[in-house]
């Protein structure tokens, strides 16, 4: 019984782990907290029990487990991962949006996207400073940027 609740748990948290997006809007990024403390505090006591623990693994659980059957399958884990991946995407859409409309209209005109000025793209990523970027500079820029965002994974997964 112990071991059920322990795995559990684990499973339950390991999920959890995969809402980085949904805490993010919340101001915790890859390495805070993924759940909120009140989230798993439901009786409202300021502590955090095992039964409180349990309940919550048990109820995320539920929420991938779609059909009920007990066991998590590789599609309704892929199926949370996308809907997560869908939310954060709409969210960085509708801030990009809100940001770059300068009209207020909902929208992006050719002219609101085109307002970036490309000189500081240039400034920024031509190291030998001639005023281009050759394909080593946009190569090396690449690397640098996978390595802040993904982990220096290119698309296909590959180290760089």
């Amino acid at each position: 019984m112990k071991r059920t609740i322990i795995i559990t748990t684990l499973t339950a948290l390991a999920i959890a782990g995969t809402t980085v997006s949904a805490s993010a809007e919340r101001g915790h990024g890859r390495k805070g907290p993924q759940v909120e403390f009140s989230d798993l505090d439901a009786n409202g006591d300021g502590q955090i029990t095992e039964a409180e623990l349990t309940a919550h693994a048990a109820a995320r659980f539920a929420e991938v487990d779609t059909n009920g059957d007990g066991v998590l399958s590789a599609e309704e884990l892929a199926a949370r991962a996308e809907s997560e991946n869908a939310e954060r995407q709409a969210k960085r859409i509708e801030r990009m949006i809100s940001k770059m409309d300068e009209n207020d209209d909902g929208v992006l005109s050719a002219e609101e996207m085109q307002r970036r000025d490309p000189s500081k793209m240039i400034s920024r990523l031509d190291a030998n400073e001639d005023g281009a970027i050759s394909q080593e500079e946009f190569d090396n820029a690449k690397k640098r940027f996978g390595k802040r965002k993904g982990g220096g994974k290119d698309r296909d997964g590959d180290s760089n």
